[in-house]
This record gives structure tokens, C-alpha cells and sequence, in this order.
């Protein structure tokens, strides 16, 4: 077959992304997330005191990289598969990784809100030039180039905001979310942990409240 046949033909197959998801991750309206270790510090980077623990980087990269596989609709129920960990090491790692998650959530809002403050002056710099510019028909031509270059850039940085960063930083504010609300469990086997309605209308409800206490403390 002839090379370019070969390379159109590649660039028409298609993927089969939901697929994979669902086989792999959804189920009733959950996104379960298996995770098997070995012991404590495949979670607890080895390098942690106690009573000042952090993640194992690996640990946490496969989480949130998992967790970004899955749509946003779902909540996050992370099943940590491992038989030798006493209950002590179970309350450590499930802290640690709420924990761990709000810090994380608490600095993509620090994101969020550098990015309102810096829209806001822009778009007020944008209204400030483009009036300058309609009531300026008088100035030199070197003054008034300078003014259109700033409102020209002003422009093209606020649409990158409104349609390219700004869509970014809500996806990875609604993820840093739903990681923050993550529901930690424990098993000894791989299989696989089941969900009633019930089960995942109570969970829901434990999210919801979660999710209204933190606000409330604000």
C-alpha cells in the first residue's frame, strides 16, 4: 500500500475514549479509582517525618492523572488495595491525602484569583485606551500607534483569557475540587468495591454537606 494511504488511513481511526472510562472507571455514576501498593510509603513519601507526612510524588501523580481521565461529573472514590497496613497507617494516609488535596485546591484558588485581578485591571486598561483612542483623532501619529498597540494587546491577552487560559484554570479548579472531596477506601483484594443507589446517593449527600461546611467556614 502506498505510504500516503498508510498515513491518511492513520490520521481517520478513531479512538475509543469512553470506552475505556467506562470499562475502567464508572461505576453507578462513581468514579472508582483502584490503586495497589505494596506497603506505606508507596502512598507516604519515605522521606516524611512523622506528624508532618506528604504524598509519595508518584502516588499522587497517578491519582490526579487518573482523576483526569474520568469526566467531572463524577465523584472520586480512591480504593487503596493493600494487605499490609495497620489502621494506624490507614487514618495516616487517608489525612494525608485530604489533606494534601485541599493544600492543593487551596493554591489553584490563588490561581483563580490572581486571574480575576489581572482580568479586571485589563479589561479596565481596555476600556480606558479604546475611549482615549475614539476621543484622541487629534494626537500625532506616534502617540496614537502606541495607544492601539496597547489596546490591540489588551484585546488579544482578554480572549486568551476568556477562551484558552481562563477554560484551563476552571477545568483545573473543578478537578482540584473534586480531588479535594475524594472518598478514600481500603481493600485487601482487587475486587472490585460495589455501589448501591443507596450507597451513592448517601455519598452524594456526604459531598454536598462536605463541600457546604467548607464553605461556611469562609
Amino acid at each position: 500500500m502506498a505510504k500516503h494511504k498508510i498515513v491518511k488511513l492513520f490520521e481517520s481511526r478513531k479512538g475509543h475514549l469512553e470506552y475505556r472510562i467506562k470499562r475502567d472507571y464508572i461505576r453507578n455514576g462513581i468514579a472508582i479509582l483502584p490503586c495497589r501498593i505494596s506497603d506505606y510509603h508507596d502512598v507516604i513519601s519515605p522521606y516524611s517525618v512523622m506528624g508532618c507526612e506528604s504524598l509519595n510524588p508518584e502516588f499522587a501523580d497517578y491519582v490526579k492523572t487518573n482523576t483526569e481521565m474520568t469526566p467531572t461529573e463524577y465523584p472520586i472514590v480512591l480504593n487503596i488495595i493493600g494487605r499490609n497496613l495497620s489502621q494506624e497507617e490507614k487514618d495516616v494516609i487517608e489525612d494525608i491525602i485530604l489533606d494534601d488535596c485541599a493544600y492543593n485546591l487551596g493554591m489553584v484558588e490563588m490561581k483563580v484569583k490572581r486571574h480575576t485581578r489581572s482580568f479586571a485591571l485589563m479589561t479596565i486598561g481596555l476600556i480606558i485606551s479604546g475611549i482615549v483612542l475614539g476621543v484622541s483623532t487629534s494626537l500625532a501619529e506616534v502617540p496614537r500607534e502606541l495607544i492601539y498597540i496597547v489596546f490591540w494587546f489588551l484585546g488579544e491577552t482578554l480572549c486568551d483569557y476568556i477562551f484558552l487560559t481562563g477554560y484551563d484554570l476552571r477545568m483545573e479548579r473543578r478537578q482540584a475540587g473534586r480531588l479535594a472531596s475524594v472518598k478514600v477506601i481500603f481493600s485487601e483484594t482487587d475486587e472490585e468495591p460495589h455501589y448501591t443507589k443507596k450507597d451513592v446517593d448517601a455519598l452524594f449527600s456526604e459531598i454536598e454537606k462536605d463541600i457546604s461546611d467548607t464553605v461556611k467556614e469562609e
